[in-house]
């Protein structure tokens, strides 16, 4: 999605957050956040390709507001998504804008294997 947004748009500033969910527990781990300095007067263009439970970009929309982002800013943008994973993020944060392409009760995971060439 990222390789997308740049051939679009050449001159975006792009920040990165690196959460890892943990398999047993599915509880999101921030390893990595770097943003533009002012990203908090920006809009941001979270982009999440697979929505299942929602607790990635949860997490992801956490450290946004640890820097000053108000969620009525964030716009998730994301392929797929569950009615669990939007579910969760609107009840945590009522403000926030999500796009999907498809709303399904089950995640593609298909998606991924066939994107990156690992099926």
């Amino acid at each position: 999605m990222e390789q997308g947004l740049r051939d679009c748009c050449r001159s975006i500033r792009i920040g990165k957050i690196l959460i890892q969910s943990d398999e047993e527990t599915q509880r999101a781990k921030v390893y990595y956040a770097k943003f533009p300095p002012d990203i908090y007067r920006r809009k941001v263009l979270l982009m999440y390709p697979i929505l299942s439970t929602g607790n990635t970009v949860i997490e992801a929309v956490k450290v946004l507001i640890e820097h000053g982002v108000q969620p009525s800013v964030i716009i998730l943008l994301s392929l797929f998504s569950t009615p669990h994973g939007a579910k969760s993020i609107i009840q945590e944060f009522p403000d926030i804008t999500i796009l999907t392409t498809e709303v399904h009760p089950v995640a593609p995971t298909h998606f991924g294997q066939k994107y990156f060439g690992t099926d």
